[in-house]
């Protein structure tokens, strides 16, 4: 298992458990077919403290995400989990299905698994992407990372360099400011100008994470660079619990607004990117991986009496902590107010709204990144 090697034995435990919850959980979330997942499970609880929990939607991208992560398993562990497909398999069933996604991430995040698994059609996946993909226009920075993510996958089959350097150059461009941070876009035009400056939590951890396998699959330290000075800033802000916090004010480097706290940036996303950049040659930002995982059982904003987040016997995580607040007013005021005021706190609002709710959702790709996170690796 990364990075837990050698640490205390109940944080490898809690690992280990979460992983085990991962394989016993995402079966439930399988469609009846067999050929891609739910978008979520919700759960509500009873007045005799039994849960029942419901199946909304359907997603592509948490397939492909799932997809990635379950490839990890071996072989007969990857079909208990996928309905009898092996995770290539699976992945050619949402090959299939790519002529009609208009989603480029939901493209590129296929185009990843079709490289990983080894599957034949990844070519035409990637043709996929380069369609969606064929103008200049600005593209959100999670999107425009798991393009370069797909690419530089793939680059040890397929003659990608061209492309993969015009998705590597599109991500670095997008930082403002001499900042290390990253904004929820590549370019202005997708978001009001009050939220222009605002980046979330994943537009750090999937862009350093891409930077960071584009140089370990063909040396280039200014790629590598940028994934490292993204990943000291967000470590430099975590919360004193091990939180990974939610919104940032992009060119200044600051948090925004901290919640919610996701238990998918705690367990995977944050343990993935980290991960995977210090094995490409950056900083070991392990210490800070592992405060964020212990989080999951020791959550400051519940109490030592507080609600679980982790429930083994229905095969959940619950999704994240939050305020609780009506149309996530603290969030869209800080947005704004840090637009127009930097650096002005929202005291009244925060003594109103405690972060002390818990969301209980579960979305399948939420175990595939925790799978991905700390049974995967860069290739050798």
């Amino acid at each position: 298992m990364r990075a837990l090697a050698g640490t205390d034995p109940a944080l490898h435990g809690l690992a280990a458990r979460l992983l085990d919850l991962a394989e016993t959980g995402l079966p439930s979330m399988l469609l009846p077919a067999g050929d891609g997942f739910v978008f979520t499970r919700v759960g509500t609880a009873a007045g005799d403290g039994s849960w029942s929990l419901e199946q909304r939607g359907t997603s592509l991208r948490y397939a492909a995400i799932t997809a990635l992560g379950v490839r990890q398993l071996p072989l007969d562990r990857q079909r208990a989990v996928l309905g009898g497909h092996s995770a290539e398999e699976f992945t050619g069933l949402l090959i299939q299905r790519l002529p009609a996604v208009t989603n480029l991430g939901d493209a590129a995040l296929v185009a990843w698994a079709a490289a990983e698994t080894g599957h034949p059609k990844l070519s035409d996946a990637l043709d996929r992407v380069a369609a969606l993909d064929a103008d200049d226009r600005p593209r959100y920075t999670v999107e425009a990372a798991w393009v370069l993510s797909a690419l530089a996958a793939a680059r040890p089959t397929l003659d990608v360099e061209k492309r993969l350097a015009a998705a590597r150059d599109r991500l670095l461009r997008a930082r403002t400011d001499g900042s290390p941070l990253f904004p929820h876009a590549t370019g202005p035009g997708l978001n009001p100008w009050y939220r222009s400056h605002i980046g979330c939590f994943a537009d750090q951890t999937y862009p350093l994470q891409a930077l960071a396998r584009a140089h370990a699959s063909g040396d280039d330290p200014e790629a590598l660079a940028a994934a490292d000075a993204c990943a000291a800033r967000i470590c430099a802000l975590q919360g004193e619990g091990g939180q990974w916090w939610w919104h940032y004010d992009a060119p200044r480097g600051e948090v925004v607004e901290g919640y919610p706290v996701y238990s998918v940036h705690q367990h995977a996303m944050a343990p993935t990117a980290l991960l995977d950049l210090a094995e490409a040659g950056g900083t070991d930002h392990g210490a800070a991986v592992r405060r964020g995982l212990r989080w999951m059982t020791e959550v400051p904003e519940l109490g030592p009496d507080g609600e679980t987040l982790i429930l083994d016997e229905l095969g959940v995580t619950w999704r994240k902590v939050y305020r609780g607040d009506p149309k996530k007013a603290v969030r869209a005021a800080r947005g704004l107010s840090t637009r127009v005021a930097p650096g002005l706190r929202l005291r009244p609002l925060e003594r109103v709204f405690r972060p002390a709710s818990v969301d209980r959702e579960c979305r399948p790709y939420e175990f595939g990144w925790m799978l991905y996170a700390w049974l995967g690796g860069l290739p050798a």
